[in-house]
């Protein structure tokens, strides 16, 4: 264990203090003493003690005296006082000034040791949730999402805007652009943060075990349901839910779904108990849900329950400009040592369709890192169809001995688009791999409007 935690000994008895010092010291504790309560003042300010273990009777600064300082430097300091001269009285008040505990000499090292142990033990598991949470909220901040385009700086702002209200949200895109990392990124931006996220991907559970995992079962619902089992909703107790592919749920569990939104209740299956849930639901789906609803796949009153704040997200062939720095993103993800990018491969990959979205180029990234042998990235290692050697991708990228007016190509580029589909800027951008935005603002700067 790393010396993490810190103790301070203060006892006018220079005796005391290297007894208690030898028998506590381990790895993982770095231990100081001061033979009076002025000394011990003086190092705390210095640095901040985990723990201090103090006499109660000293010539000029007393025990109480020491505690009560501690306590207004360092609230989450643990103070142990020890006192041969013990009176209930005074037990009551350095229990009273927020003392940890009072130890009466001679006292048995044993249990001093135990004391200890206890405070470190609840300090390293509070420290390690901090740590835990602090990562979770570092992961799945909206601002840590990888995402420069202003087509995603819009996702930002309206993650922004609804992550502390109550208030359902359905999250559009095609598979693979990140659903679920922003339905985390509104939970841990939430007044929810603290309390549980859970996640349940409606399209991967077959329908007849959907409900069940959904709203959980009591005791003998069915063959083989030898206990009761709480199901998704209740887990997730005054948390969120996140409802992902809610396109694919079946008429009946849509139906059920309805009255937990419309009234906040629900019965386990085989129950006849009914349950409250407080969780927000966050939904998502790849699917077309005004078309469903007018096909009949999709119940035209759910719709309007779950569409309350829509987020749609863009297709990564739709904010091409963010693909180097995901592709930067998911190297140093991967890759054991640092690793050089070529130029090529970053092209390849900015030139690809990419129907799999965000999920896709994780995948071909990964793949690369894995194949790399050297120190930089290249072709390569990216599967056969990314290669740049095609005619209709290698002639954008020959530059001929006279060398090229840069400007002079944009702008034939932009016009042939443009000329490609009749004037229709977002088809035309899309040609290009750029968003409507974009274009307009190159076209700006390139003098064309």
């Amino acid at each position: 264990m790393n010396a993490l935690f810190r103790l301070l000994i203060i006892d006018n008895e220079e005796k005391m203090c290297r007894l208690l010092k030898t028998y506590l010291s381990r790895d993982g504790l770095s231990i100081e003493t001061a033979v009076s309560g002025e000394e011990g003042i003086a190092k705390f300010r210095e640095q901040p003690f985990d723990v201090v273990i103090t006499d109660l009777k000293m010539p000029g600064k007393s025990g109480l005296d020491v505690l009560k300082e501690i306590r207004m430097l360092s609230p989450d300091t643990d103070v142990i006082l020890m006192t041969a001269y013990a009176t209930a009285q005074t037990a009551v008040e350095a229990m009273k000034k927020g003392a940890y505990d009072y130890l009466i000499k001679p006292f048995d090292f044993e249990e001093i040791l135990l004391k200890i142990d206890h405070i470190l033990n609840q300090k390293k598991l509070l420290r390690e949730n901090i740590g835990l949470k602090e990562k979770l909220q570092s992961k799945y901040s909206f601002e840590n999402i990888v995402g420069l385009s202003g087509a995603m700086q819009d996702v930002f702002k309206l993650v922004k805007k609804v992550a502390d209200a109550d208030t359902t949200v359905l999250i559009r895109g095609e598979s693979g652009t990140g659903k679920e990392l922003i339905a985390i990124a509104i939970h841990q931006n939430s007044h929810r943060a603290a309390k549980p996220f859970v996640a349940i991907n409606c399209a991967a559970i077959p329908d007849n075990l959907l409900e069940s995992e959904l709203f959980g079962y009591t005791k003998g619902a069915f063959t083989g349901a030898n206990r009761r089992k709480p199901g998704r909703f209740e887990l997730a107790a005054d948390g969120t839910i996140f409802l992902d592919e809610i396109g694919d749920l079946s008429p009946a569990l849509q139906a059920k779904l309805l009255r937990v939104l419309q009234n906040k209740t629900f019965e386990p299956l085989g129950g006849t108990e009914t349950i409250q849930t407080q969780a927000r639901i966050i939904a998502a789906t790849n699917r077309d849900l005004e078309a469903a609803v007018k096909e009949g796949s999709f119940r035209e009153d759910l719709y309007y329950r779950v569409n309350v704040f829509p987020i749609f997200l863009p297709a990564l062939r739709d904010r091409k400009e963010d693909t180097p720095e995901l592709i930067e993103h998911f190297v140093k993800k991967f890759a054991r040592k640092p690793l050089k990018i070529s130029p090529e491969f970053v092209q390849a990959l900015q030139v690809y369709h990419w129907p799999g979205n965000v999920r896709e180029l994780e995948n071909v990234v990964e793949r690369a890192v894995i194949l790399s042998d050297g120190e930089q990235l290249t072709v390569q290692q990216l599967p056969p169809h990314f290669t740049l050697n095609s005619p209709s991708v290698s002639s954008l990228y020959d530059i001929p001995d006279e060398g090229v007016e840069l400007v002079q190509i944009e702008k034939n580029l932009i016009r042939k688009a443009l000329e490609k589909t009749n004037g229709n800027k977002s088809r035309a951008a899309k040609l290009l791999g750029i968003t409507r935005r974009r274009l307009y603002s190159m076209m700006e700067r390139l003098e064309l409007i």
